[in-house]
C-alpha cells in the first residue's frame, strides 16, 4: 500500500485517475441502466437486447477511429465534440418516449461517440511517471476501474430501482459531461501531444499481443455485464439486494487488484488471473441465494483486476508511442462490446431460460477468456524485469555534411 500512495503522490497520477474514472464512470451504467430502463418499458429483456447491441456497434467502429483523429486534431477538440453529442444522444433515450428502432439509432450514435477517455489516458502515463512505476500504476490504475465496471453498476442498479430507470440514465450523462470537463481541463492533457501515426488503421491488430490483450478484455467484461444481469434477474425489480450483491463483486475485485497490483507478469499471467474469474461464475451457478451469490462473486472479483493490469502491460510493452492511442482504442472497443453484448445475450437468456441462464453465460465468457491466452501462450509477452514503457518512435533526422 505505501509504494501506491507514493504513486499516488507522483504529480498529476491522482488527478488524472480521478478525472478518467468519472469521466469514464457512465458506461458501467449504462448497459444495465438501459436495460432495467427498456425492459419496463416494453416487458422484454430482448428488446433491451437489440438496443444495446447496436450501441456496441456504434462502439466497435469509434474506438480506433477517435483515439487515431486525437493524433490528428489533438485530444481535446476530439474528447469535446464526442462527449456532447454522446451526452445529448444518451438523454434524448431516457426522456422521449421512442419505438425500439428509434431507440437502436439514436443508441448507434451514442455508441458512435463515445468519447476516447481511456486511449487517452493510458497514452498520458508513460509520460508522467518513470519505467519502474509503470507497471504499479496500470495495477492501480485496473483497480480504481473497476469502480466502473462493477461499482457503475451497482450504483446504476439502486438508483434506477430506488429512484427511477430514467434518473440512473441522467445521472451517467451527468458523470459524463463532469467527468469529461475535468478531464480535459487537466494541463497533463494538453502537455501530452500523440504523435501522428504513419500506420493505416487497424494494422496495429496485426500484432499478436494487441489482438490477445483486445479479445480477453472483451470475454472479460462480456461476463461482468452478463453476471450483472443475472443478479439483478434474480433478485427482481425494487429488490436492493442486487446492488448489494454485485457491490461484493466490486469488493473482491479491489482486494485482488491491490494484492496482486505487483505481481511479475509472465506468459501464465492472464490465463490463471481468468480462471480464478472462471471458478467465482461457476459456484455462483450453483445456488442463487444471496449468500452464496456473494461468496462466489467475491471469488470472482479478485480476479478482475489483476487480469486489466496484464492487459494494459502487455499492450503498452508491445506497441510504439504513436501507436499505443489506436491500440488502446481497439482493447477499449473490446471492453465496451463486451459490456453491451454481455447484457444483450444475458438478456435474450433470462427472456428463455431465467436468471441461472445469465449466470452460465458469463461463466463461458469467462473460461473462454481463461482459454485464450493459455492456448496464445506464445503471444504473451514474458514481462518478469521489463520495462513495459512504449517502443519510442524513431524516425531519421538530416545530417548535414560539409
Amino acid at each position: 500500500m505505501k509504494s501506491y500512495w507514493t504513486l499516488l503522490r507522483t504529480p498529476g497520477v491522482s488527478r488524472l485517475i480521478g478525472a478518467q474514472l468519472t469521466a469514464r464512470f457512465p458506461f458501467g451504467m449504462l448497459s444495465l441502466a438501459f436495460l432495467i430502463h427498456i425492459e419496463q418499458i416494453f416487458d422484454s429483456y430482448g428488446a433491451a437486447g437489440l438496443v444495446l447491441g447496436a450501441m456496441s456497434i456504434g462502439q466497435a467502429i469509434a474506438g480506433p477511429l477517435t483515439s487515431r483523429l486525437m493524433g490528428r486534431l489533438g485530444m481535446r477538440p476530439v474528447i469535446i465534440a464526442t462527449m456532447f453529442i454522446c451526452a445529448v444522444s444518451i438523454i434524448v433515450m431516457a426522456l422521449v418516449p421512442l419505438s425500439v428502432l428509434s431507440l437502436m439509432l439514436i443508441g448507434f450514435v451514442a455508441g458512435l461517440s463515445t468519447p476516447p477517455i481511456q486511449p487517452a489516458v493510458r497514452t498520458i502515463y508513460p509520460k508522467i511517471v518513470n519505467s519502474r512505476q509503470l507497471t504499479p500504476l496500470f495495477s492501480l490504475d485496473a483497480s480504481a476501474q473497476e469502480i466502473i465496471w462493477v461499482l457503475g453498476p451497482v450504483i446504476a442498479t439502486f438508483v434506477a430501482l430506488q429512484v427511477s430507470t430514467t434518473a440512473g440514465i441522467l445521472l451517467a450523462a451527468f458523470f459524463l459531461v463532469a467527468g469529461g470537463i475535468w478531464f480535459v481541463s487537466l494541463p497533463e492533457v494538453g502537455r501530452v501531444r500523440i504523435p501522428r501515426s504513419r500506420r493505416k488503421l487497424g494494422v496495429v491488430l496485426k500484432k499478436p499481443e494487441v489482438l490477445l490483450s483486445t479479445i480477453v478484455g472483451f470475454t472479460l467484461v462480456a461476463a461482468c455485464a452478463a453476471v450483472e444481469a443475472g443478479v439483478v434477474a434474480v433478485f427482481g425489480h425494487g429488490s436492493a439486494d442486487a446492488g448489494w450483491v454485485l457491490g461484493i463483486f466490486a469488493v473482491g475485485s479491489l482486494i485482488g487488484g491491490l494484492a496482486l497490483g505487483h505481481a511479475p507478469i509472465g506468459p501464465w499471467a492472464l490465463a490463471a488471473r481468468m480462471l480464478i474469474v472462471t471458478i467465482g461464475l461457476a459456484l455462483a451457478s450453483l445456488w442463487l441465494t444471496f449468500w452464496w451469490l456473494s461468496l462466489a462473486l467475491l471469488v470472482a472479483g479478485v480476479g478482475i483486476a489483476p487480469a486489466f493490469a496484464v492487459l494494459f502491460g502487455i499492450v503498452s510493452a508491445s506497441v510504439k508511442f504513436s501507436d499505443t492511442a489506436e491500440a488502446y482504442g481497439w482493447v477499449g472497443t473490446g471492453q465496451l462490446i463486451g459490456a453491451a453484448l454481455g447484457s444483450a445475450i444475458a438478456g435474450f437468456s433470462i427472456d428463455h431460460s431465467g436468471p441461472v441462464s445469465a449466470i452460465y453465460v458469463a461463466a463461458g465468457f469467462a473460461a473462454l477468456g481463461c482459454i485464450i491466452p493459455a492456448l496464445g501462450r506464445r503471444w504473451h509477452p514474458d514481462l518478469r524485469g521489463r520495462d513495459i514503457s512504449p517502443i519510442p518512435d524513431t524516425e531519421p533526422i538530416q545530417v548535414q555534411v560539409s
